[in-house]
């Protein structure tokens, strides 16, 4: 069976803005509150960081179920990683997600400036230049057999729907408008002359857009 590589869950307001500009430590997705579009999953019963019983069932929490199951390794963008830019000052930052990441695979962090890999918990992070059919090579040779998940940002989703290499998208459109910031797209019909599409409604609100490859 070919090894997918695959967008999941990855949430945009109704006019395709996923992250804000001026990303900070502090700011994650910059001058976008991430509150407003993923609440959606947080609100779920299978969110993984719910400290409490309770949370909605039915498709947001299907989505959020399944986001790990297949998967045998993530590729990312190096702003998904952190907000520095240019040669790193020194390797002690780790990423935002603390001693226990939610990847639980290799990741693959895109740069033009490589440094060494290291692991926290289940998920060991590699630094690689190059371009994403090399990257993606990489990953589904760590990923032994399973899927590949591109986790983002933006414009590592666009640049590799530009090289034609995504398989599947899920797209999850939260009923907001960002008006601006880092936009996956004008409208889903961008992306109709390469993918069949589907478009779910969810009683929360959300609309997921799942699309495949023609």
């Amino acid at each position: 069976m070919a090894q997918l590589l695959r967008v999941q869950n990855f949430t945009v307001s109704e006019d395709g803005v996923a992250a804000g500009e001026d990303q900070t430590l502090e700011r994650p997705f910059g001058n976008v509150d991430p509150g407003a579009l993923f609440s959606w999953a947080g609100a779920t019963a299978s969110w993984p960081n719910r400290t409490e019983p309770g949370g909605s069932r039915g498709l947001d929490d299907y989505f959020t179920r399944d986001f790990a199951h297949g998967i045998g390794a993530e590729i990312m963008g190096r702003n998904k990683f952190g907000p520095q830019r240019g040669p790193w000052e020194n390797d002690e930052w780790q990423g935002w997600w603390g001693d226990e990441p939610p990847f639980h695979t290799p990741v693959f962090v895109m740069t033009h400036h490589p440094r060494p890999s290291f692991a926290l918990s289940d998920t060991t992070f590699h630094f690689v230049d190059g371009d994403p059919a090399t990257v993606l090579e990489r990953a589904r040779e760590a990923a032994e057999g399973k899927d590949v998940r591109l986790g983002g940002g933006v414009t590592t989703i666009r640049e590799f729907l530009d090289a034609g290499l995504v398989d599947t998208l899920h797209v999850a459109v939260a009923p907001l408008k960002l008006g601006s910031g880092l936009r996956l797209w004008n409208s889903p019909d961008d992306l109709r002359d390469r993918y069949h599409l589907d478009v779910v409604p969810s009683p929360s609100g959300m609309t997921h857009h799942l699309f495949w490859r023609k």
